[in-house]
Parts: structure tokens; sequence; C-alpha cells
């Protein structure tokens, strides 16, 4: 394997695995900033010995074994080899390739829930929190993180260093707190695993439409939440949504990992167990006899797909009008243009259009490739073809994603095709 064959490759394993390895070294230095930047380090000594060595059998193992013996290293430099470092110590395991099974069922996981009540910590802002899930747990460069929210690059950098530093000065604990504590970060913890199941659902950038390992790890911390806090309608809402759009999963990119639109999936591969489980996460919410909350609604949308057999049996009148539910809860441009989508296909592209095309006033979505890309889905349906190819264009250009940019322009050349033989 070439050098910058390998590199590649580096760099995707760590992608997966970095959220972990930082966790893991979080919980050795409690400085959520000190275990990125020893977590990093790992990452280089991989950059540098793997393409003479090759890539190890198990090479999350063998960087998390590398940053905690490097974080060991540190505290020893540090001469704090006192009874307190003892017994940090001897709650470590370092992972070898041997072991590596035992210690992934084990510490690992329950870090990751850790540091995400860290991050949740009231002492940040919403958007401090947001800017450093995406970097810590999704692992997307500053510069993804600015084009996601429309920012500057400069902006996002300043958030981050900030939040890492204000969770170093407040001395925030690592680790799941209890009772009223629990309460009051419960919603900015569903929030932080919403935005990492998104992001292995719809990756916002680089060569993959999905990251599915991401889905998964989102879902397992979902499943401990509600072992947590059964009580918790929302948590059973977040579950149900993210198991109903797990089912899907498999069937959303085809061979060569070219994306393929809802309506086009082989829905006979869909994962029913994932199915049934979402829908019974979705039924413990509503046994709770609370209002439907914001992603038990969500949750109630992809289970109208989820029973449809073909998109034919699809039921959009339900969906447009959960949508509508939604958007009183949870009034967003974007739900707004979900909700464009359901009324288009209720009752006709023309209605759909009618509400998209309001959109484009909203300065918020100035920037959000999806915009154009409905508008052209509902233009291609009108047959305006050469308008929907338009949009499929001006959405390519706006996304970091490379299968969708490709998919964007390839229904914009069918679009020309069409228009040219109309």
């Amino acid at each position: 394997m070439s050098v910058s064959r390998t590199h590649r490759t580096i760099e995707t394993i760590w992608r997966m695995e970095s959220p972990k390895i930082i966790a893991g070294v979080t919980r050795i230095v409690r400085d959520v900033g000190l275990a990125e930047d020893i977590a990093q380090d790992a990452l280089v000594i991989a950059l540098d010995r793997w393409p003479e060595m090759g890539i190890p059998e198990k090479p999350g193992a063998w960087l998390m074994t590398t940053a905690k013996r490097r974080a060991l290293d540190l505290l020893r430099r540090n001469k704090l080899q006192d009874q307190k470092y003892v017994e940090i110590a001897r709650e470590i395991e370092l992972f070898t390739e041997d072991d590596v099974d035992r210690a992934l069922d084990g510490e690992i996981e329950d870090d990751l829930l850790r540091l995400i009540f860290m991050t949740c910590h009231p002492v940040l802002s919403q958007d401090a929190r947001v800017a450093l899930t995406l970097r810590l747990l999704c692992g997307l460069t500053t510069d993804e993180i600015a084009r996601s929210f429309l920012i500057a690059e400069s902006t996002v950098a300043q958030r981050i260093v900030r939040a890492k530093r204000t969770l170093n000065a407040e001395k925030v604990p690592f680790e799941v707190p209890v009772g009223k504590e629990l309460e009051e970060r419960l919603s900015a913890v569903l929030e932080v695993i919403y935005l990492m199941f998104n992001e292995g659902y719809s990756a916002t950038s680089g060569q993959n439409w999905t990251r599915p390992l991401l889905c998964q790890e989102a879902l397992r911390l979902g499943r401990v939440l509600a072992a947590i806090v059964p009580g918790e309608p929302e948590v059973h809402g977040l579950v149900a949504l993210m198991e109903l759009q797990s089912s899907r999963l498999k069937t959303r990119v085809n061979a060569q990992g070219e994306p393929i639109l809802l309506m086009d999936q082989n829905r006979a591969l869909w994962d029913q167990l994932l199915i049934r489980r979402g829908l019974s996460a979705l039924e413990r919410e509503q046994k709770l006899g609370r209002t439907l909350g914001p992603y038990a609604l969500q949750a109630a949308i992809t289970a109208c797909h989820a029973v449809a057999r073909t998109p034919e049996d699809t039921n959009w009148i339900r969906i447009a009008a959960l949508y509508e539910a939604l958007s009183r809860q949870m009034p967003s441009p974007i739900v707004e243009l979900n909700r464009a989508v359901a009324i288009g296909m209720a009752f006709g592209p023309a209605y759909g259009l009618q509400l998209v095309d309001a959109l484009y006033a909203e300065p918020s979505l100035a920037g959000y490739h999806l915009l154009p890309s409905v508008r052209g889905d509902l233009l291609e349906k009108l047959g305006r073809y050469e308008e929907a190819a338009a949009e499929f264009e001006r959405a390519a250009a706006m996304t970091r994603n490379e299968k969708e940019q490709a998919l964007l322009l390839k229904r914009a050349a069918a679009c020309r095709q069409e228009g040219g033989q109309a």
C-alpha cells in the first residue's frame, strides 16, 4: 500500500475512533482540551509508523493504547505520582491487541457518555456545546462546522478553544450526573446525540454519503440513556427516531457508495428488527402519557415511511400533519422545508413549490443546499426541467459531500436531457 493511500486509511480510522480515544484519555487527565492534544499525538505517531510497519490488525486499540501511555507519561513528568495518581492508574486498562475486545465492551463506551455529559455542562453556551460536539464526537474540522452553520471559521475555532478552557477552569467533572443535575442537562445531551446521529446519517463532507459507525454509536448511547432515565419521554422518542432511520442505512447507498433516495430504496432490505425496536420505543414514549415532543414527532414521521410497504403506500397527509405539529413545537426554516416536501407529496408539487419559494426570503437558508435541491425536485415533478436542472446544479455547488454532489449533478443532467426532448 502506498504512503498516500495508507495516510488516507489512517485518516478514515481516526475519524471513526477519535471520539472514543479522546473520551478515554479525558478520564485520565480530566482535561478535554489536553486529551484532544494527546489523542492527536497518537495520530501523528500512527502517520509516522504505520506506513512502514503496516496498519495493525486492531488499529483503534493501538491508537487508544498509544494515547493512554502518553497521558500516563505526562502525569509522571508532571510529578503527579501521589496517591490520587496511583488510584487513577489502577483504574485504567492500557489496551493491547490481546485484550481489546474486553476493553471495548467496558470503559470506552462508558467514557463516551461521560464526555457528552461533560461537554453539555450549563457553563457552556448552546453554540459552544454544538461546536465542541461536532469537533470532538463527530470529528468535523472547524472549516466543516463553519460551513454547516454559515459562520466564519475563526468564530468556530474561538468557540471551541473557549469551551475547552471553560470546562477545565470550572473543573467540570467527568461523570454522568444524577438527580436534578442530570435532568438539567438531559435536553442538551439529547441534542448532542442527535447531532452525532445526523452526521452519521448524512455526512457533512468527504467521500462517503453516510458514516454508519457514528450512527451506531449514537444509537447505543441513546439506548443506554433510555435505561438510565426510563421515565423521560423524549429519550424514548429520540431512540425511536434513530432505530427507525438506522433501519434504512444499508439501502441509502449502492455498491459504489452512491446515494439512493428514499423513494428509490429497496424496502425489502430495510432492517425489520430495527423497525420493530423503533416502533416499540415510540410506543413506550406514548405510554408515558405526555404530548409528543420534537424527537417523538420526528419518529412518528419516520414510522410512516417504515410501515409503508411501497412508496405509494406512504401516508403523506399524516406526515404533513405531523410536520405541522412539529413546526409549532420547534419552529424553524428547515422544518418548514420538510413540511413543504410533505405538502407537495400529499397535495401536489405546485403547493409544495409555493411554500419553498416563500423560504427563499429566509436568510438562514441562503447557503443551505437542500433548499435548491428540494425546489429542483418539485420543478422536475412539474415538468419544468430546465429550471430544475439549474436548481440541482446550484445545490451541487453548495454541498461539501462528494457523493451528494455527484448525485445532484446527475439529476441536473437527466433534467437537461428531458428538457431537450420535450
